[in-house]
């Protein structure tokens, strides 16, 4: 059995004036998940409870359960996942929970229904309705969570809409997964399950909210030309001309046969927006040679070929630039780069930095950040002590 808290958070939740969120993971295989869960989540007094697992069919139950023993009114939301970032870093077969005190944290969720077909303006009406009646307290940190429909590929849109509909918002979140089976995900509240749709919420909180971003490539000198696509179903079909799969080969220096999730995870597609690289990450090669990708893409596109830079280290330095140190980061981890941390042998190495800055979340699909949705990056929320004057 396995049952692990971040010690420091609860310790802040008895010492501190605000109480801060707690973090728990435990094996799903454990006989009694609730009460394990239980143990950590009401040291917290939850007004939330954000539930990932990547057992997509456990969820629901779980929340069911929990929802009867924790205090009423406490929100329990959740959505499946490609593995989990517990207390002691990277997890499998575990549900992860945090627990977000309701004496220092308000929330509310809506569920944006049929993510799939899009309907930007039922969307629009639904989200400024639910703004408004959240009636936030501006003196606090605000931020939305989104907890998309991996599978349904119109994140792209749906963070778009979102910005457009409440500008300034910071917004992050993650993309629901299914392991590495990319078959059907789960978005979960209050027991009740919402296929094919994403979770939006805002929360409001007496704690400093620092956002986080990391992304471990650069662009090479490496470019291509996306001249034949299929934007529907994000397939990439043609490179400068060429089958897009043999392209990316070559560009790439690896055989045809040796593509698979590990190596897209060393060479990544890179846009450049801006000042801003945004990774295409490639989920797989088609039956007829196209690259399947986690984003959004149109012919006409000029992309790069990534390369590898630091993977932990320039992580812990983005950690370490925080003002103050955080009781807890609700993160959000591609799980390609949990693939080419695996692969690099550095797994246990980015596990140790994740406890260390205590962060919590789940590895995902795909990364909504600063109004885009991007791939292979880490994003997160940082709670902070209020700077004392």
């Amino acid at each position: 059995m396995k049952r692990t808290a971040i010690a420091p958070a609860s310790a802040y939740a008895q010492s501190q004036v605000m109480p801060a969120p707690v973090a728990v993971s435990v094996e799903l295989r454990d006989p009694d998940v609730v009460g394990s869960l239980l143990r950590e989540l009401t040291l917290a007094d939850p007004g939330l409870v954000l539930l990932f697992a990547s057992h997509a069919e456990k969820l629901a139950a779980l929340s069911v359960k929990l929802a009867a023993k924790l205090p009423e009114g406490c929100q329990i939301v959740g959505c499946s996942s490609a593995g989990e970032i517990g207390p002691m870093g990277y997890s499998s077969g575990t549900v992860t929970a945090l627990g977000f005190p309701r004496g220092s944290f308000r929330v509310g969720v809506t569920v944006l229904r049929n993510q799939e077909h899009i309907p930007v303006s039922e969307w629009m009406h639904q989200l400024r309705d639910f703004r408004s009646k959240f009636n936030a307290d501006e003196t606090r940190s605000v931020f939305g969570l989104l907890l998309a429909d991996g599978m349904a590929r119109h994140e792209d849109v749906l963070v778009a809409t979102l910005e457009a509909t409440m500008p300034g918002l910071p917004v992050i979140g993650g993309s629901a997964a299914d392991g590495l089976r990319f078959g059907r995900t789960i978005q979960v509240v209050n027991g009740i399950e919402h296929p094919g749709s994403a979770l939006f919420l805002l929360i409001e909180t007496d704690f400093e909210a620092a956002e986080v971003s990391f992304a471990h490539f650069s662009a090479t000198a490496k470019r291509a030309v996306v001249t034949a696509a299929d934007p529907q179903n994000r397939t990439i079909l043609e490179l400068n001309a060429e089958p897009a799969a043999e392209e990316y080969a070559r560009l790439s220096g690896i055989s045809l046969q040796s593509l698979t999730p590990p190596e897209f995870a060393r060479h990544p597609l890179i846009l450049r927006t801006g000042r801003r690289n945004h990774i295409r990450a490639i989920r797989g090669v088609t039956a007829e040679g196209g690259l399947e990708l986690m984003s959004s893409i149109e012919v006409g596109t000029i992309l790069r070929l990534g390369r590898v830079e630091d993977m932990t280290q320039g992580f812990a330095d983005a950690m370490g630039a925080l003002a103050r140190p955080p009781l807890m980061v609700l993160g959000f981890d591609c799980i390609l780069r949990r693939l080419a941390l695996e692969r690099a042998g550095m797994k246990d190495e980015m596990s140790e930095i994740f406890a260390r800055f205590h962060v919590a979340g789940f590895n995902t699909y795909g990364e909504q950040h600063n109004g885009m949705h991007v791939n292979q990056t880490f994003v997160g929320m940082a709670f902070l002590p209020r700077h004392e004057a």
